[in-house]
């Protein structure tokens, strides 16, 4: 089969050529937006799951949903330890200047630029000389006494009310993307909730659409209680089988090529129904192909490349990150689990390596940071990312 043709894209966050098996969150995202643009309540909207399900994917298709609308929008990509400010600012530099396009009063723009200028030279830390200071690249002057406490709370509150207001005036609406929001400090994520409250009480036109981990629901309930009715939480998963067959036939077919039936099912059983490794071993299945059609006996020949492909990429470059304690400590779960993706209790994790819980909670703590592993209930820890138990089950040390 033709290399230069082969339709299958793997890579962080890059769109597939066949978007399948997300229509009910994508009809979903297409409600809200009308309701928000029509005055009506509406919650902003939180997505979880493993990494390789294809949250960054969604989030981009949203938000390119939000800007054929009409609408401002922003991305913004969480980093541990870093703080929301900076990033925000950018991200709704972005989706005020989509609204300026629209709106008739460039004073009025002005005006909440100002107040976004304020707010994001308030990243810079105390005593900052001059020339270390952070500047956003808005110009206007900064505003006085409007989002630039320095409280992130009081600030980010104030500023979702100015940019939703100017979007009121176009009669629009503005979507706020964040992916991996697990990571966000606890005052930015208790400033978000926060400024989301405000926002749903008073029916601004100011969408949040948050992409995380499996806990990240836990994350948010333990900053507001409230958290837990502020957001509609949609739990992305792993593909159908049909749905899976369909990103992988489409685009092959789209090719003008085809693929047997006994090679879809050899895909789905290798993947698993993951989006990420779909694209990966639907890759190697092409380019190992003689001929059309893609066969079962293709697919069997080209699955050690694609896992050899993922050991280096997808799995490796996690693993790398790791403290020798804490590979101790996820190979523990890897062997009790057998290399399923499931969960471990805590207590089984510390019995098997002969180590008493309390020794093991920083390696736990350290790998849960790193977003290796995750604790959707107490006492038990699964890994992020799917297949990564089979990975180290399979690794030579």
């Amino acid at each position: 089969m033709d290399p230069v043709r082969n339709p299958f894209a793997p890579g962080a966050g890059q769109r597939p050529p066949e978007l399948a098996g997300r229509d009910k969150e994508v009809a979903a995202f297409e409600v809200v937006l009308e309701r928000v643009a029509r005055g009506r309540p509406e919650r902003s909207l939180v997505l979880t799951g493993l990494r390789g399900v294809g949250k960054t994917v969604l989030l981009g298709e949203l938000r390119s949903m939000a800007i054929k609308r009409g609408w401002g929008a922003g991305k913004v990509e969480a980093r541990p330890d870093a703080d929301l400010r900076r990033p925000l600012s950018a991200a709704l530099h972005r989706a005020v200047r989509d609204l300026a396009v629209r709106h008739r009063a460039p004073e009025r723009v002005e005006s909440v630029l100002s107040v976004l200028k304020a707010f994001a030279l308030r990243a810079a830390p105390e005593g900052a000389k001059l020339r270390e200071r952070w500047q956003p690249g808005i110009d206007v002057p900064a505003a006085q006494g409007r989002a630039d406490s320095g409280d992130i709370e009081i600030d980010l509150v104030e500023l979702f009310t100015d940019v939703a207001e100017l979007a009121q005036d176009v009669g629009t609406g503005v979507a706020l993307l964040i992916d991996e929001m697990q990571d966000l400090l606890p005052d930015d994520v208790s400033a978000l909730c926060a400024a989301c409250h405000e926002l749903s009480q008073n029916q601004a036109p100011l969408v949040v659409v948050g992409a995380g981990l499996p806990h990240l629901p836990a994350v948010l309930s333990a900053s507001k209680s409230y958290s837990e009715r502020l957001f509609r939480y949609v739990h992305i998963d792993r593909l159908s089988a049909q749905d899976a067959h369909q990103a992988i036939l489409a685009p092959i077919t789209r090719e003008d090529a085809d693929i047997t039936s006994d090679a879809l099912a050899a895909l789905f059983e290798a993947s698993g129904g993951y989006p990420y490794f779909i694209q990966a071993y639907g890759k190697a299945a092409w380019d190992a192909a003689p001929s059309d059609p893609i066969t079962d006996e293709d697919v069997a020949v080209a699955a050690p490349e694609a896992e050899a492909e993922l050991a280096v990429g997808f799995f490796g470059s996690r693993y790398e990150r790791a403290t020798p304690a804490e590979r101790e400590y996820l190979r523990g779960i890897a062997e009790l689990t057998e290399g399923r993706d499931e969960g471990v209790s805590t207590a089984d994790i510390a019995v098997s390596l002969g180590r008493k819980p309390s020794s093991l909670s920083p390696a736990r703590d350290s790998l849960i940071k790193k977003g290796l592993v995750y604790s959707a209930e107490r006492g038990r820890i699964a890994f992020t990312v799917p297949h990564f138990g089979r990975f180290l089950l399979g690794r030579e040390e």
